[in-house]
């Protein structure tokens, strides 16, 4: 059996604002463990077993930061390939452009194991044991849910209703699915015995999805081959990737796989698991990870609390103090702080929204950017000056590019620094700094085996990140 994790791995976490971004979503968020979502579900993949190779779907911005987690987590796995979206279109489209890539690279009888990569799972031998059942039923062409057994009677998620009288192996036939409920309906499922939550995750033949979506979904089916056929694919000496065309990609409907395929295929079933799962779609769930003080405080980084009770706090740059208060969520960060009551943690999307339509920055980036030879922090801004923290992988460069507007000033901290300018190559040792006049060519690069650490001081008539021309990049970032 070949069997082929695909990651998901995208969505902006409007719910874990302003801790998640969009160009930092939930997966990439640190956990109270030290751990990520992405790096904990990738884990999670290689430890199963007959896994021949890891594909990953994600958006072309967060391609480089996708794979510094991989590597950061299991450097020597090295069979990766990535299906790179130029934007958002839902799962359906994700879905069945990684079953015909699947198909075409490992045949129609491989087994595609779907995996967002925001979702946690504590148990790991429960999980690879409701793998190895739907594994079985996939390859008798069922489409294959893992149904969670609920806890509790959640409104938050979407609800999996077996048919009792259809059993399957360890596994039943699905009778139907439920949007969200409300409270009094949660409760009668959860007292029934016959409802799951959804988890969201699949497991089926690559054959099987392909001809299903035919079936249940002809429009999408038919737009993704077409969107693949018009895409190229990039081969390197650890993974590949499918760099999805953007206008044919722009014609698949936006639709989820859940509405799409699953509501309507007949082939659907589900394993009931008991995993120990949560999705993490909100500051209550993000608390629950951290242990609670006897007034029912948690906190990540540093507080103090007088008469406060049931508070969750994540400040990890400075100090917190909660003085005659109970039931809020305070998270801070360099450029954003959130106040909200715990039973209004649902609603931090709309403050998201909000900033996106406003236009304000801090729903995109945080103060520190990543970018795949590093990453830069802002530490200070103001008319016509800025100054950042540049931090450069070893090997790493910056591309060969001009500014229009602005003039640089590098004073290397640490490592050494190989420089452009111009017609000028030279090395730059620690304390050792270069100036940069608007309109030259110029380029940072690390020669060295260590991170290369400096500041950079922007001075100019516009500062935006946009002035920016591109010659050469050794990471394919189209010019302008």
């Amino acid at each position: 059996m070949t069997l082929v994790p695909v990651i998901i791995c995208g969505g902006s976490g409007s719910r874990l604002w302003p801790v998640s971004r969009s160009a930092h979503p939930k997966p990439f968020i640190e956990l109270p463990d030290g751990g990520n979502l992405i790096r904990k579900t990738y884990s999670r993949a290689l430890a199963l077993d007959a896994v021949s190779e890891v594909l990953t779907i994600t958006n072309r911005d967060l391609y480089f930061k996708t794979l510094d987690e991989y590597g950061a987590q299991a450097p020597q796995f090295t069979n990766l390939s990535f299906v790179l979206e130029p934007f958002g279109r839902n799962t359906a489209a994700a879905v069945a452009l990684a079953a015909l890539e699947v198909a075409r690279t490992h045949g129609q009888d491989a087994i595609m194991l779907v995996l967002p990569a925001d979702h946690l799972i504590d148990n790991q031998a429960a999980f690879a044991t409701a793998v190895s059942s739907a594994c079985e039923l996939a390859k008798d062409g069922w489409l294959v849910t893992f149904g969670v057994k609920p806890e509790y009677p959640e409104t938050g998620y979407g609800y999996i209703q077996k048919d009792s009288d259809s059993p399957l192996g360890s596994g039943f036939k699905v009778k139907r699915f439920v949007e969200k409920p409300d409270l009094e309906t949660a409760q009668g499922y959860l007292a029934s015995g016959e409802y799951f939550w959804n988890s969201g995750m699949f497991c089926f033949r690559a054959g099987t999805l392909i001809e299903q979506m035919a079936v249940c979904a002809p429009d999408v089916s038919g737009a993704v081959e077409l969107c693949l056929a018009g895409s190229g694919t990039m081969t390197g000496s650890s993974h590949r990737s499918l760099h999805l065309e953007p206008e044919s990609f722009a014609n698949v409907p936006d639709i989820s796989i859940d509405f799409a395929l699953m509501e309507r295929s007949s082939k659907v079933a589900t394993v009931p698991c008991d995993i120990g799962w949560s999705d993490i779609g909100s500051w209550n769930a993000m608390s629950e990870l951290s242990a609670a003080d006897e007034q029912g405080n948690r906190v990540e980084g540093e507080a103090i609390f007088h008469d406060a009770s049931n508070n969750y706090v994540r400040s990890q740059r400075r100090l917190a103090a909660l003085v005659g208060v109970e039931d809020l969520i305070i998270v801070d960060t360099p450029d954003a702080l959130l106040v909200a009551h715990k039973d209004h943690a649902q609603d931090i999307k709309a403050i998201t929204a909000q900033l996106k339509k406003n236009g304000h920055q801090s729903h995109l980036d945080h103060t520190t950017v990543s970018r795949p030879w590093g990453a830069y922090t802002t530490l200070e801004e103001g008319l016509r000056f800025k100054i950042k923290r540049i931090v450069v992988k070893p090997q790493g460069s910056l591309s060969l590019q001009m500014h229009h507007h602005r003039s640089e000033h590098w004073i290397v901290v640490s490592g050494m620094a190989r420089v452009v300018n111009n017609d000028r190559e030279f090395l730059l040792n620690t304390n050792e700094s270069t100036f940069i006049p608007a309109g030259h060519t110029h380029r940072l690069e690390n020669p060295g085996v260590i991170d290369l650490v400096l500041i950079e001081v922007q001075s100019g008539d516009y500062l935006g990140e946009n002035d920016i021309v591109r010659f050469q990049d050794i990471y394919g970032r189209a010019g302008g």
